[in-house]
């Protein structure tokens, strides 16, 4: 039976690739160098393509469309999802019970547009966002020049990071490495927020604010 199941799915899933599923073909590839220039021919189904091919007696191209004029994609594709289910039950050992069409045509043309949520989720699905991590994944290079830091900001509060940052590498005896001025970035960034709710908030909620950043940035 699974057998006769695959044979069906083949048979179904060739018919609608070849009429009704177009893909590209190349053109010409060009390479000057290092560099490689693909030119692609206009997407089109196997079927067109034999439709424009001289090579095609014109016999054959008859008997193409004759095929063509038969067929349904909506009717295809719901044969292809009905033969992936009977293999998908045998799998799991239920192949001996009778399958029944899961839905009718039109409730199936209905439900395409959510149908991708019942498939697997796919190896390089990439899951969504959670928002920002509240831990680090590295020690924080400036824990320890950080009061220091916050010295400079209270006596120039509008000094940007790149200018800290070049008077700690002339400061300091083991220089920082340039690839970490985007951590003091984001520090003197979040320093200026507390800032600015302290301001607006007031002494009580701005140090709260400051504890919980500290939390996070240690």
């Amino acid at each position: 039976m699974a057998t006769a199941a695959l044979g069906r799915l083949h048979e179904v899933a060739r018919l609608y690739v070849n009429f009704f599923q177009p893909s590209f073909k190349l053109k010409s590839k060009t390479r000057v160098g290092a560099k490689v220039t693909k030119k692609y021919h206009l997407p089109a189904t196997p079927y067109e393509r034999l439709l424009h091919d001289d090579r095609v007696t014109d016999e054959s191209k008859k008997q193409l469309r004759q095929i063509f004029s038969t067929l349904d994609p909506v009717q295809l594709l719901n044969q292809i999802r009905e033969a992936q289910r009977t293999l998908a039950q045998q799998e799991v050992g239920k192949g001996g019970e009778t399958i029944e069409p899961s839905v009718e045509l039109s409730r199936f043309v209905e439900s395409l547009s959510t149908a991708w949520r019942d498939g697997e989720v796919r190896p390089t699905h990439r899951k969504p966002s959670t928002g920002p991590r509240p831990w680090r994944t590295r020690v924080d290079p400036f824990e320890k020049v950080w009061p220091l830091v916050e010295r400079w900001l209270n006596v120039q509060p509008d000094a940007n990071a790149k200018i800290i940052f070049q008077r700690l590498q002339a400061t300091m005896p083991e220089p920082f490495q340039p690839g970490q001025l985007r951590t003091l970035q984001r520090r003197v960034k979040e320093w200026r927020t507390a800032i600015a709710r302290r301001l607006v908030l007031g002494c009580d909620e701005a140090a709260s604010v400051m504890e919980q950043q500290e939390e996070v940035i240690g």
